[in-house]
């Protein structure tokens, strides 16, 4: 079943850079370059160690832009996870890089194999099926810091399903079907706004127009 957050595998980059994506870097605890942590993964304890590296995905203009950080250490206050990190002697150094989402090599990844991850290249191509009616076809996996979306490419255009757990309940990799539970009207409204139907004037709001991307 895929993961209350569900997430996908990054492709591996050719300069080799992380491949799953585990958390982000959310905003500065205390003075001494702490700082939040919003966790993708339901395995903290494997992945956010004493002397992991993670790579970071920042915009191309910030001086932490192609670089890694690694962890000294993981605390917990009030429920909250917060890390230090190497590079990271205080605050100043913390507040230069909110924002940054962290990913793991995908070696650190084949010694300690997510529940519930997948690669692009094993979801893409996948049916959607809800039941026993195909909706469509995986097109695309997108990350954004809250969750995962699935593209889906069905007759009537493409439709972004959240990647969570409530709504895509599991992924069968062998049989190659998604099987989700959508709510109400995220793939009944694209069809009645493309058939002219009485919603036709109000576009769903997770489906994007493949040529104008709107």
């Amino acid at each position: 079943m895929a993961g209350a957050s569900g997430r996908a595998h990054a492709p591996r980059p050719a300069s080799g850079a992380g491949s799953l994506r585990v958390g982000r870097l959310t905003k500065p605890h205390g003075l001494k370059g702490g700082i939040k942590l919003e966790l993708f993964t339901d395995n903290p304890e494997l992945r956010f160690v004493p002397g992991a590296e993670f790579y970071l995905q920042v915009p191309e203009e910030s001086p932490w832009f192609g670089r890694t950080i690694t962890l000294r250490e993981l605390r917990w206050f009030n429920d909250s996870p917060v890390g230090f990190f190497a590079e990271l002697p205080d605050r100043t150094a913390a507040e230069g890089i909110v924002r940054a989402i962290l990913w793991i090599d995908e070696d650190a990844v084949a010694d300690g194999e997510e529940e519930n991850a997948w690669y692009h290249h094993q979801l893409v191509g996948l049916d959607v099926v809800e039941g026993e009616r195909k909706l469509g076809v995986v097109a695309e996996v997108q990350h954004f810091p809250a969750q995962d979306l699935l593209v889906v490419t069905t007759e009537t255009g493409a439709v972004l399903v959240p990647f969570v757990e409530q709504i895509v309940p599991s992924v069968d990799i062998e049989a190659g079907v998604v099987h989700v539970t959508p709510p109400a009207g995220l793939f009944v409204e694209r069809e009645a706004e493309i058939a002219g139907g009485p919603d036709a004037g109000q576009p769903a709001a997770r489906v994007r127009d493949e040529e104008t991307g709107a």
